[in-house]
């Protein structure tokens, strides 16, 4: 069976580069440990015990799976998995603008 899995650039080392590899299993948590038998050390970087990593999101056939069965979730021929690394930003302490202001300045303002 098999199915696509997108590789964000992050993870890009433990595939010698490419965009994009195949794997194979029933489930992720089966095609994350078939990835692993080429990409060694891509697991880790992706599950932590028997869920994915906290800052990682997986979608399958643009579904985030974790609105499904996370890691358990089922595959099938032809499916595609994207990997992408959860991306935060901002601070506690940054505070809202007030409206008009945009990057210190007033709009329409000199």
């Amino acid at each position: 069976m098999a199915i696509e899995v997108r590789i964000p650039t992050i993870l890009r080392t433990y595939t010698d580069g490419a965009k994009a590899v195949e794997g194979s299993g029933d489930t992720l948590a089966d095609l994350f440990a078939d990835l692993e038998t080429r990409h060694n050390g891509i697991q880790e970087r992706i599950v932590d015990g028997d869920k994915l990593r906290r800052f990682v999101n997986v979608y399958l056939n643009d579904e985030d799976v974790r609105f499904l069965d996370g890691i358990s979730t089922k595959l099938a021929h032809g499916d595609s998995v994207t990997i992408l690394p959860a991306v935060a930003g901002g601070s506690a302490a940054a505070k809202p603008r007030p409206a008009g202001v945009a990057a210190g300045r007033r709009v329409g303002m000199r």
